[in-house]
This record gives C-alpha cells, sequence and structure tokens, in this order.
C-alpha cells in the first residue's frame, strides 16, 4: 500500500449525526453528501467521495443537518426548465 498525500481537490468532510439520530456526512461547501443508518456507512462514502483520503474526514460531536441548499450545490443544479408558448 503506498501513502497519496491529499490531491488540491481534496475536501474536508464532516460527518457526525442529526437531531433524529441519522448518521450524515457532507462535503464542505456542499458538493455531496448524504444520510447513513451508521457511522460506518457515513465514513465509507466519504472516502468514496473524496478519493480515499481519510486525513479529511472530521467527525463532529455536536448535531449535524444535512443541507443540500449549500451554494455549491446549487450551483451544480440544471436550470429549471420553462415552457414557451
Amino acid at each position: 500500500m503506498t501513502f497519496e498525500p491529499p490531491s488540491s481537490r481534496s475536501t474536508f468532510v464532516r460527518i457526525g449525526q442529526n437531531s433524529r439520530g441519522q448518521w450524515v456526512a457532507q462535503e464542505q461547501s456542499g458538493l455531496f453528501g448524504g444520510l447513513f443508518k451508521s457511522r460506518i456507512d457515513a465514513v465509507r462514502y466519504a472516502l468514496f467521495e473524496n478519493g480515499r483520503h481519510p486525513e479529511t474526514i472530521i467527525e463532529t460531536q455536536g448535531v449535524v443537518e444535512l443541507n443540500m441548499s449549500a451554494p455549491a450545490f446549487i450551483a451544480m443544479q440544471p436550470a429549471p426548465q420553462r415552457n414557451v408558448a
């Protein structure tokens, strides 16, 4: 196994539990995130999404709520289509 330092594209992923006890993993600027049944599932997801850089995963003790309305996430969404009549 070889060690690779995080690339410049690596981002921090925060994991923790929300107010309902579900595990949350969310990238720092909202590019990706999800809800999980277990801590290990949240960690696996974070590792998959961040290119296998465990040093960029931060586990928080406080409540973490998934927020998919972060500016970076909104910018990636396609513009709504309107009917032109």
